[in-house]
């Protein structure tokens, strides 16, 4: 599987997915709940046409033109990168978000940063064809991916499923307009998150949440060691085989900057939310805001 990368390149991933899966193997965070549906799928099941077509609502985006031409260049191997560099763990990741979230049968939805799609599928599958999923995101590749995913990977309930291309730091929704909302590795990459907690807080309904997936800004020495030289030694070599070295070295600047989960509760609270708790999952690789309106 991984004829492409040159032989030193190749230790280097063998050796850091055997440290990668002892890590998964514990459990740094405490108190997770339990959550269904957590098969691991390890499928590269995204394959994509050659010309995706699409279609989806655009709005006016005021933005870091920088990181959103960042996204638009990662976005045609974003998939099959996550399903190599996370071993497929992904996509538990994503079924727990989308179960924190609390969205239920014909709920109205909202995925945020949408990216090509994954929670926003979930999402449908959840709220069923009677429900309503958006998705925004202020990329406009990632966007026509998660379109063309939408016709190739067809149920019945993915009808429900509205794309569209905007700002989270101003949502083109009216107050109190969604029943639940996700976010997936989203936060971390808004140039202003308090303003973006906020938006949140204003287009979610009153006693529904929000569940906010990213990677965790860990606060135990050794997990960020083991994280950085994950970034460092695995993900960045991989992702120089597709001519993406800047693109993903840009990871563990977004990490070091990003707020660890205790400052993520006190921003969940301080912009409104009445409960807010950050969930370390995967060994403290990653974590989970889930906030209550």
């Amino acid at each position: 599987m991984f004829g492409y990368l040159g032989q030193r390149r190749k230790t280097h991933l063998q050796c850091g997915i055997v440290a990668l899966c002892s890590l998964l193997q514990s459990s740094v965070g405490s108190g997770i709940e339990p959550v269904a549906s957590m098969e691991l799928s390890l499928t590269l099941s995204y394959a994509l046409p050659r010309r995706p077509t699409y279609r989806f609502i655009h709005r006016p985006v005021q933005c870091s033109t920088q990181r959103r031409d960042l996204f638009n260049r990662i976005a045609p191997i974003y998939d099959n990168l996550n399903d190599l560099l996370s071993l497929g763990q992904h996509r538990v990741w994503k079924r727990m978000a989308v179960s924190w979230s609390g969205a239920k049968m014909g709920d109205c939805v909202l995925d945020l940063c949408c990216g090509s799609g994954d929670l926003a599928f979930l999402l449908s599958e959840k709220v069923g064809s009677q429900g309503k999923v958006t998705g925004l995101d202020f990329s406009k590749e990632p966007l026509s991916i998660a379109s063309s995913r939408q016709q190739l990977l067809f149920k019945p309930c993915y009808k429900n499923i509205e794309w569209v291309e905007g700002d989270a730091l101003d949502l083109p929704f009216s107050d109190g307009y969604f029943d639940a909302i996700t976010m997936g590795y989203g936060l971390r990459n808004v140039v202003d998150k308090r303003k973006a907690m906020q938006e949140i807080f204003r287009v979610l309904k009153e006693g529904s949440r929000v569940s906010i997936l990213d990677f965790n800004k860990s606060t135990v020495p050794f997990t960020a060691l083991v994280q950085e030289w994950m970034i460092d030694n695995v993900v960045v070599p991989v992702a120089a085989s597709y001519g993406l070295a800047d693109e993903y070295r840009y990871l563990k600047s977004s990490i070091n900057e990003f707020l660890t989960g205790k400052e993520l509760e006190r921003l969940a609270l301080e912009v409104g939310f009445s409960k807010a708790r950050h969930y370390e999952i995967s060994g403290g690789l990653m974590g989970n805001l889930v906030a209550t309106h």
